[in-house]
């Protein structure tokens, strides 16, 4: 069922594997009849496709090429190319420099080179990245993972904007791409600060509260939570720093925005 509102839907949140009730990282974000999949952890093809099978999506957005933000792209490759799948055209997916390369490494099993192109047309992020997918204006930041990582705040034609933080430690550049959002989708894996000397990759419940604080963000939905924390601890952590409504990304949950 396609709306003119923009919507959130969770496909799944754990981390760093996939629980018996919910999948990794991935998201299905819509609106005015146009569908992106944010994310393509293990498992969430599955629940993907209780809205929209593949040939029906406009894109795919990649955060980074870590397998619980990835992995399925690697069955999707297979259910878009030789099985009941028809697509029009290549789906747009748009992935951190190495995207294409990485898949055809997986997925070539033999001296000749899988035809990942026929499946999905790459278009390597980069910082500032700005592509236009039918109703929805998808802008891409990098981020501090460690590994070349992005955000993207979607704005949609119809009004509504929702920023994804992907994996990243607090950074300025999330804090700049989410100001003023109405939803602010925000890791908080850690449990708590790293050790002095230790390189900070993630954000923990009270960094994600203050990361939406920071930028005026209307709405928190924290993700990603890590296994030393519960989704409900990981709430309370981050509403102690941030006043508005703070929600955990529970699979299957759905979140209509402005």
């Amino acid at each position: 069922m396609t709306s003119d509102r923009l919507r959130l839907t969770v496909l799944g949140s754990a981390t760093p594997y996939a629980s018996v009730d919910n999948p990794c990282s991935g998201y299905l974000v819509d609106g005015g009849g146009t569908r992106v999949w944010v994310d393509a952890g293990s498992g969430t093809l599955a629940q993907l496709q209780r809205h929209v099978t593949l040939d029906g999506l406009d894109a795919i957005w990649l955060s980074h090429l870590h397998a619980d933000h990835s992995a399925d792209l690697l069955t999707a490759y297979y259910a878009a190319l030789y099985a009941d799948i028809r697509l029009p055209a290549p789906i747009p997916l748009y992935g951190p420099p190495g995207t294409a390369d990485r898949l055809v490494h997986f997925l070539t099993n033999s001296a000749t080179r899988s035809p990942v192109e026929e499946a999905f047309a790459v278009q390597e992020l980069y910082d500032g990245h700005e592509a236009r997918v039918g109703s929805l204006t998808l802008t891409s930041r990098a981020v501090a993972h460690g590994i070349p990582a992005f955000a993207v705040r979607v704005d949609a034609d119809g009004g509504g904007s929702l920023v994804y933080s992907g994996d990243t430690a607090p950074c300025p550049a999330l804090t700049r791409l989410a100001e003023g959002c109405d939803v602010l989708l925000c890791e908080a894996e850690s449990d708590r600060p790293p050790a002095d000397g230790e390189q900070q990759v993630h954000h923990t419940p009270e960094d994600a509260g203050d990361t939406a604080s920071a930028a005026g963000a209307a709405r928190l939905v924290v993700t990603h939570v890590g296994r030393a924390l519960t989704p409900a601890r990981a709430v309370a952590r981050a509403a102690a720093r941030f006043s508005g409504p703070v929600d955990h990304a529970d699979p299957g949950a759905v979140f209509p925005i402005a």
